[in-house]
């Protein structure tokens, strides 16, 4: 059998969003590898089918000499696997996968970016040096003539110098959603607007202005109420202390914790937030938001603005703006036709807009296909 071997820092991560790629390789008839840090998950990855191989990759680590350690250590498993095409997830993924790629002699590789991260948010010398390093690497030392590039996102393509037309590059709609699993449902009764952001708890999220955009809206006298859904992520060092979002949780704002039910979230809530500092694919909460038939608030930001259009599924405002985050949220809170009309442009954008599991499984079958053909 064809092995196609996935390269993924996290176990949780590719169980959160990659398991119906895994399900599709596996559909082709291809032996699959999910290549992890094993935590909690393997049995739900295994479960597709898949076999799992630990590798000990600190993803918050700047080590390269770490890094080098762990490519090297990837390069032989590739080569015990013997694996016909590597497929990276996320920034470090691509780093060490590409190279331990390169190492084991396997041109065929698949680099699926999932954001840039902090790298793409700041737009100092620092972050644009950044860019240019890693332009510079992933078009160079670690692309052969079979690397395909997978982006959520086309801003993300041309960050790194690539159009996003050209034929060894394919945008997709994050990694899809099941619009059978989240339906929308009846919207509450307004007033209050009930707005929810779920996420990592991390200050790129914009978590911070999500809170003081619900202040101002209250202290103006908009009927507003926020919950935050989700748990700080120990790994990453922009994560927001479980003191800090206690201490937010009051006047209209609780901070929940990590939820299992993000369906049950959004029955529940009539506005999903994401005021992200940058930085993003695609978010896959504004996703499973959008498939609920939720209205959307988001930054104007790479990513978000791939999903939401202002005005059409949501209102999208400058990042670290937390007033016209507030204004925002004011003029849905005073109109609820307004929220149902954008809530079912959004499920609609989900429907018909390439953003479904089963759209983005589509087209990366197809880039599988043509590196197995060649």
């Amino acid at each position: 059998m064809r092995r196609l071997v996935f390269v993924v820092t996290e176990d949780w991560f590719f169980a959160s969003h990659f398991l119906p790629m895994a399900r599709a390789a596996i559909g082709m008839g291809l032996a699959v590898a999910v290549v992890t840090r094993v935590r909690a998950h393997r049995a739900v990855i295994e479960a597709t089918g898949a076999q799992v191989v630990p590798l000990e990759a600190e993803r918050a680590s700047l080590n390269p000499m770490a890094a080098g350690y762990a490519a090297g250590q990837l390069a032989a498993i590739l080569k015990a696997l013997k694996a016909d095409i590597v497929h990276c997830i996320a920034l470090r993924g691509i780093l060490v996968g590409g190279t331990a790629a390169a190492m084991a002699g396997i041109p065929s590789r698949v680099y699926a970016l999932t954001g840039l991260g902090l790298v793409g948010a700041r737009g100092d010398r620092l972050g644009r040096a950044a860019r240019l390093a890693l332009r510079t690497l992933i078009r160079g030392p670690l692309a052969s003539s079979r690397t395909r590039f997978l982006f959520e996102n086309p801003d993300d393509a041309r960050a790194l110098g690539l159009d996003p037309l050209e034929q060894s590059v394919t945008v997709v709609g994050g990694a899809g959603v099941d619009p059978a699993a989240f339906v929308p449902r009846p919207l509450p009764p307004m007033p209050p607007l009930r707005v929810a952001v779920v996420a990592r708890m991390l200050w790129s999220k914009g978590i911070d202005v999500a809170v003081e955009a619900v202040r101002l809206a209250r202290a103006q006298g908009a009927p507003v109420e926020l919950a935050l859904y989700g748990a700080p992520d120990p790994s990453n060092r922009r994560a927001i202390d479980e003191g800090t979002l206690r201490a937010w949780s009051r006047d209209g704002i609780v901070w929940h914790g990590p939820t299992t039910d993000v369906a049950a979230v959004w029955a529940g809530h009539h506005v999903a937030c994401l005021p992200s500092r940058g930085g993003e694919g695609l978010p896959r909460t504004l996703l499973e938001a959008a498939s609920c038939g939720r209205a959307l608030v988001a930054s104007d930001v790479p990513g978000c603005r791939s999903l939401v259009r202002d005005g059409v599924e949501g209102l999208l405002v400058p990042p670290n703006d937390a007033p016209a985050l507030a204004a925002a949220l004011a003029r849905l809170s005073g109109d609820a036709g307004l929220v149902a009309g954008l809530g079912a442009a959004a499920r609609t954008r989900i429907e018909t807009g390439g953003f479904t599991e089963a759209a983005v499984t589509d087209h990366v079958r197809a880039i599988w296909r043509d590196l197995l053909e060649a």
